[in-house]
């Protein structure tokens, strides 16, 4: 299997760039960047990323409902979840909507590696 492939969607440039750093150091190849759900979905489809990280509260569409169309594309997805949302309702609808895991913002770049050593174990 080659390098790992993955797509950032998250609403605000700062924390996609935050995101990509540390994904790049851990090995992975950011193929693509969403604003976000629509382009999360349009994108999945398009480039076929081996992982997502995925925020929650963006415009036209939210992370949630993303999910739920990309699982419906792909029951395989592997999404991480990365928000602000300290909800627990939010982090229970992101799970049930098929994410394999959730970080909350502000993380420390350790909790995103935890992360991908999870999701990668399966």
């Amino acid at each position: 299997m080659g390098k790992k492939t993955v797509l950032v969607v998250d609403d605000t440039a700062f924390m996609r760039m935050t995101l990509k750093n540390i994904l790049e150091k851990n090995g992975y190849s950011v193929i693509g960047e969403g604003e976000d759900g629509l382009q999360a979905i349009e994108l999945y489809k398009e480039l076929n990323p081996s992982l997502v990280t995925m925020d929650i509260t963006m415009p036209n569409l939210d992370g949630i409902k993303a999910i739920e169309e990309i699982i419906k594309h792909d029951a395989g997805a592997v999404i991480i979840v990365v928000s602000a949302m300290g909800q627990k309702a939010l982090v229970i609808d992101a799970l049930n909507a098929g994410a394999k895991d959730f970080v909350v913002k502000p993380f420390q770049p350790e909790r995103i590696t935890e992360a991908l050593q999870k999701v990668s174990r399966g």
